[in-house]
């Protein structure tokens, strides 16, 4: 019969002392031939691993520690012994003295063997001996430890189909490239166009499936709400848009702590969405915001605006955005040809000299592009612009030298 656990020794239960920690492969040594091995975890009421505390063989139900091994922070332990049976007992790090935690009555270790012994804290007999209080906190922790567990596993998949949806939408911005060398150099402009649409409406649907279910799992996350705006914009689904755009700013401003990103991410976005829509002064507006809620990536928002007033042929407000984004970025090239073209627009013609008269601003605007790309992507195109004006391709002189 094991020996009965002695009066004086009397039973401690704490619950401050449950941890979650990951739970490494255990590496076994060899006992010597005249001892015995033993190890194990230390688990939890909750079903985590133990941090930190000791556990000691008896063989008189505790009165006496013949052993005592030490429980690492992964929840584990292990020592020799000399053949015999024991009473196993464990005690916390702050366990006051005289007292334990548990122990488990029987554990034999055998000559030349190694026995595993878990000291499991969710077995029926040591939650017998706790308390109705004690058993309902313990099943609260458990709760609140499953509720954690979900959450962080829904984390991971949010996060591995966020890198999925910048892959897809990098693609989806590259999709005329891509559709160029799939058709190849003799391919119809009508053909590329087609091939480009169905590259973008691939990935750009791929990215609305996995922010809608995400969206649904995780309703409080601002980014997949952007993510689905995102995919809404590349859809032309600009209602949807502009609604998850807010829904993600609404969020996001109710942060504990709101993250800049986010919030200028939302209002970039709303931006986009105003513009597509011709709504010019609610667009500025909202790229004004972006700006005000990341100031450091200031000239990334400004350019956006510029780049989509642009692509909307909204010329005022290109060149306007244009201004404000070579404030923030004077080594921008593009942004030059953006603003150029923009003034060049309205250029009156003189018959007389058969040339365009190019504004000013325009004309510097142009050789600005040429100084900062002059193997750019659009140099033919502001060298022909320049050479039909009545400018000789010569910079235009400084204000004080005029």
């Amino acid at each position: 019969m094991s020996p009965a656990f002695p009066k004086s020794l009397r039973f401690f239960c704490t619950l401050s002392l449950l941890a979650l920690c990951p739970l490494p492969v255990f590496a076994q040594e060899s006992a010597a031939p005249d001892m015995g091995r033993i190890h194990g975890r230390v688990i939890s009421p909750t079903g985590q691993p133990q941090t930190g505390g000791t556990i000691s063989l008896s063989t008189d139900g505790g009165d006496t520690m013949l052993y005592n091994f030490p429980v690492s922070a992964n929840g584990e332990y292990a020592g020799q012994a000399l053949p015999g049976e024991y009473t196993l007992l464990y005690r916390a790090t702050d366990t006051p003295d005289g007292k334990v935690v548990d122990y488990i009555q029987g554990v034999v270790v055998l000559a030349g063997k190694d026995v595993g012994v878990d000291e499991d804290m969710t077995r029926k007999e040591y939650m017998d001996r706790l308390s109705p209080e004690q058993q309902k906190q313990i099943e609260q922790m458990k709760e609140a430890a499953a509720a954690a567990a979900a959450a962080s596993k829904q984390v991971d998949v949010v996060n591995a189909d966020l890198q999925t949806v910048n892959q897809d939408l990098n693609d989806a911005a590259n999709a005329r490239a891509t559709a160029m060398q799939a058709l190849g150099k003799d391919a119809s402009a009508q053909d590329i166009d087609a091939k480009t649409s169905e590259i973008e409406n691939a990935k750009y649907s791929e990215v609305e499936s996995l922010m809608a279910k995400d969206a649904a799992a995780s309703p409080g996350e601002s980014v997949v709400w952007i993510g689905l705006a995102r995919a809404d914009v590349g859809l032309k689904n600009y209602l949807d848009a502009e609604t998850n755009f807010k829904k993600a700013l609404d969020l996001e401003s109710k942060a504990q702590q709101p993250q800049p990103a986010l919030l200028a991410a939302a209002e970039s976005g709303l931006g986009e969405v105003y513009a597509r829509t011709l709504r010019v002064d609610e667009a500025s507006a909202s790229f004004d915001a972006a700006v005000k809620a990341d100031p450091s990536n200031a000239a990334v928002y400004l350019r956006n605006a510029a780049v989509i007033f642009y692509l909307t042929k909204n010329v005022p407000a290109q060149v306007d955005a244009a201004d404000k984004a070579i404030k923030a970025d004077p080594t921008d090239s593009f942004l030059y040809y953006i603003k150029g073209v923009g003034l060049a627009q309205n250029a009156p013609f003189d018959a007389a000299t058969d040339k365009s008269v190019l504004p000013a601003d325009c004309v510097a605007a142009f050789h600005k592009y040429l100084e900062l790309a002059p193997n750019g992507p659009f140099a033919s195109e502001v060298t022909t612009a320049l050479e039909r004006s009545e400018d000789k391709m010569s910079p235009p002189k400084p204000a004080s030298e005029n």
